[in-house]
């Protein structure tokens, strides 16, 4: 009999109004694979709310399909990153490149060729292509991941202490991703080639619910494309 893993609580690593794109709250493994310590990663992102359909951006979709949207244009990007819990900094990446704005084409072809190419030899040689700028930080009981980040904006460094609610960094475009989002994962390794990913829950949310509401939970996963934000923000 398989055996069952509880949920590890943490607090939500985002401020705003946010929604799972990719969540284990949908499919385990969340991103079709358990390599990278990925089995219950989550994928945030911000939308522009204003609009009835997923928008991660707020230009059109002609502007979309010819490149003509900045990350500026993306509600996700430039948003803080905070620490779920008290721990160390034990590894930071912060000068991978990301791409100046977003393109239906260029996107979409990278992150088709990616899943194609995804192989262990591959990842282990350089995951950096994979999760562009970001932090692992160790906690009490496991590590936490934090990938895609904006370029530069981590303010951190290895070796330092933080506090759970501290910044750390910024929502960014980096390595394999389609739009400005946040890809958070809980880990048993700092070795994000060697980790085993484990599962996680976030310690008080808000879900908006289907009567236009926002109901308060507790040790939530998020549901997919469910909209969500932090208690007391």
């Amino acid at each position: 009999m398989m055996k069952v893993m509880k949920e590890i609580t943490v607090e939500f690593p985002l401020k705003g109004e946010w929604t799972a794109a990719t969540t284990p709250g949908h499919r385990i493994p969340s991103h079709g694979t358990d390599l990278l310590g990925m089995t219950y990663a989550y994928d945030f992102v911000r939308l522009d709310w204003g609009r009835k359909d997923t928008h991660l951006h707020t230009r059109g979709a002609f502007q979309y399909l010819f490149g003509r949207v900045n990350l500026e244009d993306c509600p996700g990007w430039g948003q803080g990153i905070y620490s779920p819990f008290n721990g160390e900094v034990v590894e930071v990446i912060n000068d991978q490149a990301e791409p100046k704005g977003l393109n239906f084409f260029r996107d979409t072809f990278r992150v088709l060729l990616n899943e194609i190419t995804f192989t262990s030899k591959r990842l282990f040689k350089n995951h950096c292509y994979y999760s562009g700028n970001y932090i692992v930080l160790k906690g009490e009981s496991c590590y936490a991941a934090f990938a895609h980040i904006k370029k530069g904006s981590i303010v951190v460094s290895e070796g330092q202490l933080v506090k759970s609610g501290q910044l750390l960094a910024q929502v960014g475009h980096s390595g394999n991703s389609g739009a400005p989002h946040l890809h958070f994962q809980l880990m048993d390794n700092q070795d994000i080639t060697k980790a085993n990913g484990l599962p996680c829950c976030f310690t008080e949310l808000e879900i908006y619910d289907s009567n236009n509401h926002w109901k308060k939970v507790s040790s939530s996963i998020p549901q997919r494309w469910q909209k969500v934000r932090a208690i007391n923000v």
